[in-house]
């Protein structure tokens, strides 16, 4: 059990597969989770040094005997990338309040569960790295995103926090502003017009978490913006 291990939580074919497979490719054993273990089993079989495990990130006890297998199986953890997401559209009288909350559980909770989990270890080892995938919505509240923006402006603040309190301890946290559409097989279906330069692409998206996550750490960052070329903003 010598080589790295990285935890990614909400593994599906898109953003979270490719991150999958970029940890793979540079050496790390990686822990797929997911809420959905038929989901996992093909990615498992596909990806070599990945290993899938059924857990609902907003269950703190799942997270909890969860982590307890990806340590036992692989080893401890070094880097977290935090890629659940919970989402609802609408503006704020027609989201159900349950929703809210249940996005909530799954874009603020699950990163506070996972990283009390985890980021001990990382701060007894003095390096670590904290990744999570955000977007637009954490900064700003449009209309009918009053199920979604308020999660994700939550947990963005919440992971700055974290890098304030991590950062001396040699603990890298950096978030994601995914500024774009994702090139997934349901966007495309939903949005047939656009072109291919619309769209962020998961392995791009993969490829700078990597990025960041092995950052020199006299050059660290926190927050971080991507968008495909021709996106106004």
């Amino acid at each position: 059990m010598s080589d790295p291990v990285c935890l990614i939580s909400g593994v599906g074919p898109g953003t979270g597969a490719a991150l999958a497979r970029r940890f793979t490719a540079g050496g790390y054993r990686v822990a797929m989770l997911a809420r959905s273990a038929e989901r996992l089993e093909a990615l498992e079989s596909e990806i070599e040094g990945s290993r899938a495990y059924a857990c609902d990130v907003s269950d703190a006890e799942a997270v909890r005997t969860t982590v307890t297998q990806v340590r036992g199986d692989l080893g401890a953890p070094g880097v977290l990338v935090h890629n659940a997401v919970g989402g609802a559209f609408g503006d704020f009288l027609e989201v159900e309040p349950e929703q809210l909350r249940a996005n909530f559980e799954v874009n603020v909770m699950g990163l506070l569960y996972l990283a009390r989990a985890l980021a001990p270890a990382m701060i007894e080892t003095g390096r670590g790295a904290i990744m999570v995938t955000g977007n637009t919505s954490a900064r700003r509240g449009m209309p009918r995103f009053a199920g979604f923006a308020p999660t994700k402006a939550a947990q963005r603040i919440l992971a700055e926090s974290m890098a304030r309190s991590l950062g001396p301890q040699g603990v890298h946290v950096a978030y994601f502003v995914i500024d774009a559409v994702i090139d997934l097989e349901w966007t495309r279906r939903r949005m047939p017009d656009q072109p291919d330069d619309f769209f962020i692409k998961p392995d791009a998206i993969a490829e700078n978490v990597w990025y960041v996550a092995h950052q020199d750490p006299s050059a660290w960052s926190f927050e971080v913006e991507l968008r495909p070329y021709g996106e106004r903003w």
